[in-house]
């Protein structure tokens, strides 16, 4: 499954959304020093679920994963480079990693803060008051309220009875709170599209983020056409997901593509560590740049073209984006604009601005 960087959380400030964890300055800084802002580290592709539109259709793992000591050096070269936040995916499961609080506790000395995503299957409520006790926010896998829904979309029945539970183990552990942030991450998909606006509801009304996002036409997605939604029915979506929030909760953001309420601007300060090392600009850009057993991930971000287009993009983003009146605000999903075009500096084919275009 595709993951968007826990930055891009759309966390209520007053009476805005608002994803500006970093500054303009700050994200020109580490365009000008090849550095880093934040890093999505996998730690396995083991998986305990068979999510049918996983990203990286995990499972077992592959052989060569990381080591420890390796895994640990990955995320001490990130925190060298500036990243102040660590997203942790696992690529499969975090919490099946044996050595999981262990590689939180390295980030946390260091002084980087770490984000946790999860599909809670495993979760016990000692693992609840660790992550607590470590500052961790939590993202929680969770993709419908029906529970025949959820558990087609897992892989695996009794999935939504384990999400329901993990929710109460954390929510006695003290998530979400004010320092303990909560979010639950739901891929936008054709079985679930009815129900989204009262999962949004339900979410906000426990005091947990809904962060909905586009899947990408990869992993197992492409074996399954019919979880695809169209482009008019998601803008539909983030349309309603945003009156909702203005009207019901106070909270006013712009319907864009990628998540809703939020753009996603990763690209510009980020990057992913496969569980293998091979180092990619995001999850959905599934094109390895360099890996980090070979050459140190500084000079990786300094020397990768690939990287340097996607530090600019805005500047060299093509088709009907490059003119689009909401650039500066908005590149759309760049990796459906690469699992789809083979180009990551495409238009995105989900836009309702760009779909249908010769260009996207």
């Amino acid at each position: 499954m595709k993951i968007t960087d826990q930055e891009s959380i759309p966390v209520p400030h007053g009476r805005q959304h608002t994803a500006a964890a970093f500054s303009a300055e700050e994200k020109a800084r580490i365009r000008l020093e090849g550095g880093l802002l934040t890093m999505e580290l996998e730690l396995s592709r083991r998986c305990d679920l068979r999510c049918i539109y996983c990203y990286s259709e995990a499972g077992t793992a592959p052989d060569h994963e990381l080591s420890f000591e390796e895994i640990a050096d990955a995320a001490g070269q990130a925190v060298a480079l500036g990243a102040r936040r660590v997203i942790v995916l696992g690529g499969g499961e975090p919490l099946l990693y044996p050595r999981l609080l262990e590689v939180i506790s390295l980030i946390r000395v260091q002084g980087a803060a770490v984000e946790l995503f999860t599909n809670g299957v495993t979760l016990t409520v000692d693992t609840a008051r660790a992550f607590r006790s470590l500052n961790v926010s939590l993202v929680v896998k969770m993709n419908s309220l029906r529970e025949h829904v959820q558990d087609a979309l897992a892989g695996r029945a009794g999935t939504f009875k384990a999400i329901r539970s993990a929710l109460e183990m954390l929510g006695e552990a003290g998530y979400p709170g004010p320092d303990a942030p909560l979010g639950a991450q739901t891929v936008v998909c054709r079985q679930n599209l009815d129900e989204l606006p009262e999962m949004w509801i339900w979410l906000r009304d426990r005091g947990i983020t809904p962060y909905f996002e586009t899947l990408t036409l990869q992993g197992r997605a492409r074996q399954h056409p019919e979880l695809e939604v169209e482009s008019a029915d998601i803008q539909a979506l983030f349309q309603n997901l945003s009156r909702i929030d203005r009207e019901r909760y106070g909270y006013t953001w712009e319907p864009r593509l990628p998540v809703a309420g939020y753009c996603c601007d990763r690209h510009e300060y980020s990057c992913t560590v496969t569980s293998t090392g091979n180092v990619q600009p995001c999850p959905g850009i599934d094109l390895t740049v360099g890996n980090i057993r070979e050459t140190p991930l500084g000079e990786i971000l300094r020397k990768s073209p690939v990287i340097a287009d996607l530090r600019h993009i805005r500047q060299r983003i093509r088709g009907t984006c490059a003119d689009c009146a909401e650039k500066d605000a908005c590149y759309g999903c760049r990796g459906m604009a690469w699992q789809v075009s083979g180009d990551y500096l495409a238009s995105d084919p989900l836009c309702p601005r760009c779909a249908g275009s010769p260009e996207a």
